[in-house]
């Protein structure tokens, strides 16, 4: 199991940051998302994987002025 925002979801072996966020049906384009503490950006989403019983946190981008 991993946790994504305090909800619990299935790990599978080679689970990218990519698949999480699949999984999680959220349509947001996410810039940054942080795995165990390491922040990964939208560009390596597809190459880093997500360990087992890792927390997975999707960082909002809020733009304003």
């Amino acid at each position: 199991m991993i946790r994504v925002n305090d909800k619990e979801i299935p790990w599978e072996e080679g689970m990218t940051v990519s698949d999480v966020l699949a999984a999680i049906d959220d349509p947001y384009p996410y810039a940054v998302v942080r795995v165990n503490q390491k922040t990964v950006s939208r560009p390596n989403f597809d190459h880093v994987l997500v360990p087992d019983g890792a927390e997975v946190f999707p960082i909002t981008m809020v733009a304003g002025g």
